[in-house]
């Protein structure tokens, strides 16, 4: 008797430390319990496939089907995620608009082109200019695939140091230099006057924390603005110093070749992404946009035992071994429940590449630019937003990586000509006679 009273002693101290809400896992265990085990457990199986009988008779007759849940999944994230790519696509295009509208020096046209677009398109023959333009769409093109080809080898054979500092150059000549004159033209159009230490610090803390949240760790919002601005800032830069043929015929195209690059077997795109699934790696945050959490490593998580036990060094051994066996059990089972969460949310991700957000931006600038009318502008604005639409609507039907250029810019593209050449001559016609419809 004297041996059973002392084990109920220990038992009840070490349960006493335990609070009601989470019980710990019992040291002790009569031998009877061990040999009914099997038994309990088979009961407690059938009770839990009766209650589940019987919640689902309760709910109609039975639950959801795999497929129906995959149906349901699909429809809850898609019109998700659909929202989630729609806003910021918008913010870039708006930036690029409100830009073109209120700053002239991305408007006005210059003699100055990129190196990537030698022939001029000053000629005043249509022939010459047409060729011209042509000629321009093709180096344009081809350096485009030459650097994609590239850039997909270098991933291939793991140059992941070469790969970085690759787009660490890019990520700094765009968050520096593009900045600061993107800054000076602002300043320039609103006659802002401003010393340069301040325009130095300003930029300097700009593309610091850009920089930092890019290519290693940051908030997710702050991370998603800088691939925004920099993506309108090359848009901007392209509507300045591309030609307007050129411009066109390059929009066309380039959703062609996203449409070969993405779809066809040996395209490189498609090649990066099927090498990123393979290694199950992520592809590099500078140059995808994504509506999930592109790193999970690092992030402020649940504290361990470790950090529980430091804050508390009055314990004796005895009751840190206790609240150390007490709390791991806990713990484990929240970072179970945690992490398979965040891991779903980064797979659910819908992920944009940056050159779309650029691309889009450069159709509705163009618009802008050389429109300059409204109508145009918002046209190719809906038609872009439209296209995107269907292609997130056919990722959620084949569930598989798909080209987001081809559909929005083809509508863009009929949009800007059909509302350029016929809606805006109709309505200045019904304006000039003053008919009201």
């Amino acid at each position: 008797m004297s041996v059973s009273d002392s084990d109920e002693e220990v038992y009840n101290e070490r349960t006493a430390l335990v609070q009601s809400e989470n019980p710990a896992v019992q040291s002790y265990q009569p031998e009877s319990d061990l040999r009914d085990t099997p038994t309990r457990r088979k009961a407690c199986g059938k009770r839990a496939a009766t209650a589940a009988t019987d919640s689902d008779s309760a709910d109609g007759g039975g639950g959801l089907d795999p497929e129906g849940e995959d149906e349901e999944l699909t429809l809850k994230y898609g019109a998700k995620h659909v929202i989630m790519l729609f806003i910021p696509v918008t913010l870039c295009m708006v930036v690029v608009v409100a830009t073109i509208k209120s700053v002239n020096f991305y408007s006005e046209k210059t003699n100055q082109q990129l190196i990537y677009t030698p022939f001029t398109e000053n000629t005043s023959s249509v022939g010459q200019r047409l060729l011209n333009s042509g000629l321009n769409t093709i180096i344009m093109i081809s350096v485009i695939v030459v650097m994609t080809i590239f850039l997909v080898v270098l991933y291939k054979y793991r140059c992941y140091k070469f790969i970085h500092g690759w787009l660490i150059l890019s990520s700094l000549m765009l968050l520096f230099w593009f900045s600061f004159m993107y800054l000076g033209e602002v300043f320039k159009t609103y006659n802002v006057a401003v010393d340069y230490p301040t325009v130095a610090m300003v930029i300097w803390n700009f593309g610091a924390v850009g920089m930092i949240c890019i290519h290693w760790k940051g908030p997710l919002q702050l991370q998603q603005a800088y691939l925004i601005l920099i993506s309108a800032l090359m848009a901007l830069v392209f509507i300045k110093y591309l030609p307007e043929w050129s411009a066109w015929l390059i929009l066309g195209a380039i959703s062609i070749y996203d449409l070969v690059a993405v779809l066809s077997p040996k395209g490189p795109l498609r090649m990066l992404v099927e090498t990123a699934q393979e290694r199950n790696e992520p592809i590099f945050p500078a140059l995808i946009y994504s509506s999930a959490m592109m790193w999970t490593v690092g992030m402020a998580g649940p504290l361990g035992p470790s950090g529980l036990m430091e804050g508390s060094r009055s314990e004796t051994d005895e009751e840190a071994d206790q609240s150390d066996r007490r709390v791991e059990p806990q713990n484990q089972r929240r970072q179970s429940r945690r992490i398979p969460e965040e891991e779903l949310e980064e797979d659910r991700g819908v992920k944009l590449g940056l050159g779309d957000f650029i691309f889009y931006s450069v159709l509705v600038g163009k618009a802008a630019a050389t429109g300059g009318d409204w109508n145009t502008t918002i046209g190719c604005f809906v038609a872009i937003l439209i296209g995107l639409c269907l292609t997130l609507l056919l990722l959620a039907i084949f569930k598989k990586a798909l080209p987001a250029l081809p559909i929005s810019i083809t509508f863009g593209l009929v949009f800007y000509f059909s509302t350029d050449f016929l809606v805006q001559p109709f309505m200045d016609h019904l304006a000039n006679h003053q008919f009201y419809i």
